[in-house]
């Protein structure tokens, strides 16, 4: 008739997890993870700070620009090989 929760299936919780932000911060937490690192907490968020601060996670804009910089690459070599092709074809038809 009642449903219980089963036994063994779920983590283990732990009610004073650290949490440690980059900006040096820490505080507990309940959680399934005994120890957690964060980028931005309430301490350093500029949505409760007031003050703009830009989060690059990761680095997403240099791995933009380094993606931008193949294309570009490849693009060129890419009219290159067109050009050298074109030129050969223009030398057999005369």
């Amino acid at each position: 008739m009642y449903s219980y929760m089963k036994k063994d299936i779920h983590p283990k919780y732990y009610h004073n997890a650290t949490v440690k932000c980059a900006c040096g911060n820490t505080f507990k937490v309940g959680s399934t993870r005994e120890y957690i690192e964060t980028e931005v907490c309430s301490k350093c968020h500029p949505f409760y700070t007031g003050k703009d601060k830009l989060v690059d996670t990761a680095g997403r804009v240099e791995k933009f620009k380094e993606r931008l910089a193949k294309r570009k690459e490849y693009r060129t070599k890419k009219e290159k090989r067109t050009a050298k092709r074109m030129a050969k074809r223009i030398k057999e038809k005369k």
